[in-house]
């Protein structure tokens, strides 16, 4: 496809966004439209298939915020008549096109922009992009996707893919070779993972977090607590005598192995209040409120309260 046929497009039209959409806005258009125009949902259908196509190179231009930018000024100077496409002597119109990008004609801008420009030789086929969910536990450990999908009417077919250990949400990989066929071979498949959160585990960064329910008793006496891992086995920790609710405990390396890096588990601590008392249980609260009836915990906070 030559540079001019590039430039002519209206990928923003492609995806139905304005152009002054955000990242996040351009990220949610092309799931919506991917999800609706995939081939498997499509099969024997050309002009979705066709559509897909188009909406997966728009994307793959606005969701890079560089290539975006290229894009956009290419096309504020088309739509101003700023530039024809070469046709072999390099001419343009109203002004000088190297100026604006640094040198070279439009042919080149767009060749590095889009991976091949109207005087290359044959080219790769188009890449693909696609989504998949893998579980929190799976983003951690890395895992194995076996896809179907269906490229360019060529029948059904299963790509697997590695999912490194570590990724996050949003990551997209790469799989070499498994887009739309092309004269000079295929194209790539890319891979945009969706990681759907778990009921106890979170992350940041190479860290995980949990919050640890403990006793009022375990949190004023001090306790050993068995805490559950995400690797299924448990660790021990200690918890001193007077934790309050928010103290932090970290187990070195029990995080995420993201390459040499090694995180922690961080334990966020959270005391629970007993709801319903009675019997001994009550009697003994009582007798605690009591002996503790001459302590204002509060003395300090009213001090800095009033200054």
């Amino acid at each position: 496809m030559a540079a001019k046929d590039l430039y002519e497009k209206d990928f923003y039209k492609v995806l139905g966004i304005d152009k002054k959409a955000s990242a996040d806005e351009i990220k949610k258009k092309y799931r919506s439209l991917a999800r609706d125009l995939h081939p498997d949902k499509n099969q024997g259908d050309a002009a979705r298939e066709e559509k897909f196509k188009a909406v997966s190179e728009a994307y793959d231009i606005l969701s890079d915020s560089k290539k975006r930018a290229e894009y956009d000024e290419a096309r504020s100077m088309f739509e101003r008549g700023g530039f024809r496409a070469p046709t072999g002597g390099g001419n343009y119109q109203g002004g000088d096109f190297s100026d604006l990008f640094g040198g070279g004609n439009p042919q080149d801008i767009f060749s590095n922009l889009f991976g091949g420009g109207g005087r290359r030789g044959p080219r790769k086929g188009s890449d693909l992009q696609t989504e998949a969910n893998i579980s929190f536990k799976e983003s951690v450990f890395g895992t194995t996707l076996d896809l179907k999908l269906n490229v360019d009417g060529t029948g059904s077919q299963t790509i697997s893919a590695r999912v490194p250990a570590g990724v996050n949400d949003g990551a997209k990989i790469r799989v070499k070779g498994k887009g739309a066929p092309g004269e000079a071979g295929p194209g790539d498949l890319f891979i945009e993972l969706n990681v759907k959160p778990h009921a106890v585990f979170s992350r940041k960064g190479e860290n995980l977090l949990l919050t640890l329910p403990v006793t009022f008793a375990e949190a004023a006496l001090g306790a050993d607590l068995k805490v559950p891992t995400l690797a299924g086995d448990d660790v021990t920790v200690r918890l001193a005598a007077g934790t309050p609710t928010g103290r932090v405990l970290r187990v070195k390396g029990r995080g995420i192995k993201k390459g040499a890096v090694t995180g922690d588990l961080l334990i966020t601590i959270e005391v629970q209040v007993p709801r319903a008392l009675e019997g001994k249980a009550l009697d003994a609260i009582k007798n605690f409120a009591q002996a503790t009836a001459n302590e204002d915990v509060r003395a300090e906070f009213a001090a800095k309260a009033r200054s």
